[in-house]
């Protein structure tokens, strides 16, 4: 294994489960979080954007989470395997408010250096919206990746659990 693509709505466990993988797998893992915000929040421009994805896809060995749909194809054309962190809307939503509990006023380890943990209305009706808004796309894109690479869709904490235990 040497590129595996991780993505899943915000709150799913994409950066806990990439952790987990560089650990097991030694990859260095890429936060696509932690390229695409700038200060502040203020979002990388799409052209700048989507030839830092090309890069990191292009390097030899990585695990990237994120979603970034826009960019999907570029990360699947290169990925050996794609993880699908297919998770109920309430674990999210429970996770993200969790998340601004745990890293209040700071930064968390997969985010850019000036962007603190926020939590807003906008974010919590995006992620409320990911499965209606994103899921169906999500999984016509895995269909069509199914040859080039190995899909595997985990839809609970324990799927995730059992998955991880597989690896030992």
């Amino acid at each position: 294994m040497k590129r595996i693509m991780i993505i899943g709505s915000a709150g799913a466990g994409k950066s806990t489960l990439a952790q987990r993988l560089a650990e097991h797998y030694g990859l260095p893992v890429i936060h696509l979080d932690r390229h695409y915000w700038l200060a502040n929040w203020t979002p990388r421009a799409n052209e700048e954007w989507d030839l830092m994805v090309e890069q990191f896809a292009e390097q030899e060995q990585w695990i990237i989470d994120g979603n970034y749909s826009r960019t999907m194809d570029i990360r699947l054309s290169r990925a050996d395997q794609v993880i699908y962190l297919d998770m109920p809307t309430w674990l999210c939503l429970y996770r993200i408010v969790k998340r601004r509990i745990m890293y209040h006023k700071k930064r968390r380890p997969d985010m850019n250096e000036s962007c603190d943990e926020k939590l807003d209305l906008e974010f919590v009706k995006w992620v409320w919206n990911y499965r209606k808004r994103s899921r169906a796309h999500t999984i016509q894109k895995l269909k069509e990746a199914a040859g080039r690479s190995e899909v595997i869709i985990l839809k609970s904490q324990r799927e995730v659990k059992q998955y991880i235990h597989t690896l030992q």
